[in-house]
């Protein structure tokens, strides 16, 4: 055998090329904590909606890292803006403002359509964006959070809280308190929160629509209910737009669609994922004097967050965005993709249901982890978020000819692979 084939490790008892994908899986399990568990795939390279891995696979991005990649891989333009940035200044501390920063603040405010008074704060991720709502809800002086039964916030302690899948959260108890969890949906439920001590509910934190749950819309006029009672009581409305925000649902915010926020103005919203087109960043839009000066001075901060290089990627992304005309195409692909994949009359295929290009396929078995491994080694990037359903949240740049090779791959799977399973 080549030295080129030899294992780097001469304790190994197998024998790989040095830059081989299974090479490289050795040293990630050697060197990273075991949180994620076995990669997948070492992926190298992208362009567009497509991935390669380590051995010269491409693959179909159908997950965009988890609804991050909205231009895809090495936009031109998202990538000449953020080198251009680093170029000329790349961090400061929050104790200095950019040019940047002041205008991606003022582009959000003007997506959210937001009031005079209304005020941004920068952070790393969507984590830490609905980390700081815990701190806002905290200054209202009250002491109950309310959240849905499925909902995700984040997994730092705050966040945590706020997030209801018990694996989550039982290793780290016991959380922050105060949080309460209504059912999904459900409006008796609500309102019944708000009928027992509604005067101490700080806040009510909602996604419109759940993403890890398996893409479960709010059912219409929920969210108008959820404005109603918290505008009576005093309370902030929240939500959470981590995955939903910035285009994914072909509004810039899934919440101006008439049927799932019914046009309501909200009192705080949080971004990330999509909002720096691959870059690490996230945002609270605080809307109004009241919610926008809720963390005052010395009451919140980060190093990173806002920093000149992550505004410069926000602000390419909402351009790209725009002159593209993403958010057209973003509803009118979706709109086909989820026909598409209804008119294959699979057995297996239950539904496909979503907006825009945030997507899930719910099979008619437990079988979305064995689907997914198989679309992985069919050149299709999916997620399996539970075991009935899978998720699909890809670039907004896809186009319907790009993903119809997915289509027929789900159209020729087993019949009886559920029983299989």
């Amino acid at each position: 055998m080549s030295a080129e084939l030899e294992a780097q490790d001469p304790t190994a008892t197998t024998l790989v090329a040095p830059d081989s994908g299974a090479r490289w899986t050795q040293r990630y399990s050697a060197a990273l904590m075991d949180t994620f568990g076995t990669p997948q795939r070492v992926l190298v390279r992208g362009e567009g909606v497509y991935v390669w891995d380590a051995d010269g696979r491409r693959y179909l991005d159908l997950l965009a890292g988890i609804a991050v990649n909205a231009l895809g891989h090495a936009h031109p333009t998202l990538t000449a803006a953020i080198s251009a940035q680093l170029g000329t200044l790349g961090h400061v501390s929050n104790f200095f403002a950019t040019p940047t920063q002041v205008a991606l603040a003022e582009r959000l405010l003007s997506i959210a359509d937001a009031p005079e008074g209304s005020r941004v704060f920068f952070t790393n991720s969507g984590t830490e964006a609905n980390e700081a709502v815990v701190k806002m809800a905290r200054r209202t002086g009250r002491r109950r959070i309310l959240a849905l039964e499925g909902s995700f916030h984040g997994r730092t302690m705050g966040a945590l809280a706020m997030t209801h899948k018990p694996a989550y959260r039982e290793p780290f108890e016991p959380l922050p308190g105060g949080v309460e969890f209504l059912p999904f949906g459900d409006t008796e439920a609500l309102e019944a929160a708000f009928a027992q001590d509604g005067d101490d509910v700080a806040a009510l934190v909602l996604e419109p629509i759940q993403g890890e749950a398996g893409v479960r819309p709010l059912p219409p006029g929920y969210v108008a209910l959820a404005r109603r009672l918290t505008s009576d009581a005093g309370a902030l409305l929240v939500l959470d737009e981590v995955q939903t925000g910035m285009g994914r649902t072909g509004r810039w915010l899934a919440h101006q669609h008439p049927h799932l926020g019914g046009g309501v103005r909200p009192d705080v919203v949080t971004l990330a994922k999509g909002l720096g087109g691959g870059f690490p960043i996230g945002a609270v839009v605080a809307y109004g004097e009241r919610a926008a000066t809720l963390l005052g001075r010395g009451q919140h901060g980060t190093t990173f967050g806002g920093n000149p290089v992550a505004a410069a990627a926000g602000l390419a992304t909402i351009g790209v965005i725009e002159r593209d005309g993403l958010l057209g195409s973003t509803t009118e692909v979706g709109e086909r993709l989820r026909a598409d994949i209804r008119g294959l009359g699979h057995p297996l295929v239950a539904e496909a249901r979503g907006e825009g290009l945030l997507i899930a396929i719910e099979l008619a078995a437990p079988v979305a982890a064995t689907v997914a491994a198989r679309a992985l080694e069919a050149g299709f990037v999916v997620n399996p978020c539970n075991p009935t359903t899978l998720r699909l949240a890809p670039p907004l740049i896809l186009t319907t000819d790009q993903v119809a090779p997915f289509v027929a791959f789900l159209g020729a799977l087993p019949h009886d692979l559920g029983t299989e399973a």
